[in-house]
C-alpha cells in the first residue's frame, strides 16, 4: 500500500495524485479537503485524519476507510463502493446516494440518507451504528437506511421528522420507537423474522467491521418503516 502525506495539498492536488497512484493508497494527515475521492473506482483508501464535505461524491467502486470523524455529504450521489468511517459523520451522508453502502460506526448527523433512491441493480445501503438527527430519511425514494442506536446517551434512536417526504425504500430503527412520531405517508410496524432476514447480511458484515456481536445486534426490537401504499404519491412514484 502507498502512502501519501497529504496536509500541504489542497482538493484538487489531492485528487490529481489519487488518480496516478496505486489502486490500495494510504493517506495521512487530512484535514477538511473537500471531494477526497470525488468518482473515484478501482481504489482502496485508508484516511487518517478528518475529510471535508463530499467524502467520496459519486463514488463509482472504490472502497474508503475513515480512521476518524467524517464531515458533511458523505457519498453524496454515490452510484458503487463502500464509505467505512470509524468515527462520527455530520449532516446529509449518502445525499440522493443511487448504489454502494455507507456504514458508520458512530452518528450521524440531520438528514442522513436525504433523496437515497434505487437505480437499476443498485440498490444504496445507509447504516448507522450510533443515532440519527432530525429529518432522518427526508424524501427517501429507495434504498434502506438502517439505525441501531448503538450509543447508548439516552436519548430517542433519532430526532425530530424522520421520514418526511419518504416515498420509497425502508427504514430500519433498532427501537421499538415508542413516543417517536412519523408522518402520515408512512406505516411502522415492528419487524418480523422476514424483514430482518432483508438486513441479516449488511448486519453481519457492520458488526464483522467495526467489531460488534451481530447476533446481539439483530436480537434487539426493530421497527419498520415503509410508505403507506394507499398514499397517492406512494402510487404515483411506482406507477412511474
Amino acid at each position: 500500500m502507498m502512502s501519501l502525506d497529504v496536509k500541504a495539498l489542497n482538493h484538487k492536488s489531492l485528487n490529481q495524485q489519487l488518480r496516478t497512484m496505486e489502486n490500495d493508497v494510504k493517506l495521512t494527515g487530512v484535514l477538511g479537503q473537500r471531494f477526497i475521492a470525488a468518482g473515484l473506482s478501482d481504489h482502496h483508501l485508508d484516511i487518517f485524519g478528518t475529510p471535508g464535505n463530499a467524502l467520496g461524491a459519486y463514488l463509482n467502486g472504490a472502497v474508503i476507510n475513515v480512521h476518524g470523524n467524517a464531515q458533511d455529504a458523505v457519498g453524496d450521489t454515490m452510484n458503487s463502493g463502500q464509505i467505512n468511517v470509524f468515527g462520527n459523520i455530520g449532516d446529509a451522508p449518502g445525499y440522493a446516494m443511487r448504489g454502494g453502502k455507507i456504514y458508520v460506526k458512530g452518528n450521524a448527523g440531520y438528514r442522513a440518507g436525504i433523496h437515497m433512491k434505487a437505480y437499476k441493480e443498485h440498490l444504496p445501503v445507509l447504516m448507522i451504528g450510533g443515532k440519527a438527527g432530525s429529518f432522518l430519511g427526508e424524501y427517501q425514494a429507495g434504498g434502506i437506511i438502517i439505525v441501531l442506536g448503538l450509543s447508548d446517551d439516552g436519548k430517542d434512536i433519532v430526532q425530530n421528522f424522520p421520514c418526511t417526504g419518504m416515498h420509497g425504500g425502508k427504514m430500519f430503527l433498532r427501537s421499538r420507537c415508542e413516543g417517536i412520531h412519523f408522518p402520515h405517508q408512512v406505516t411502522a410496524h415492528p419487524a418480523q423474522s422476514e424483514d430482518l432476514e432483508e438486513i441479516m447480511t449488511y448486519i453481519a458484515e457492520f458488526a464483522a467491521l467495526f467489531g460488534y456481536d451481530a447476533e446481539e445486534i439483530i436480537s434487539g426490537d426493530f421497527t419498520v418503516i415503509v410508505p403507506d401504499s394507499k398514499n397517492p404519491y406512494q402510487q404515483m412514484y411506482v406507477a412511474n
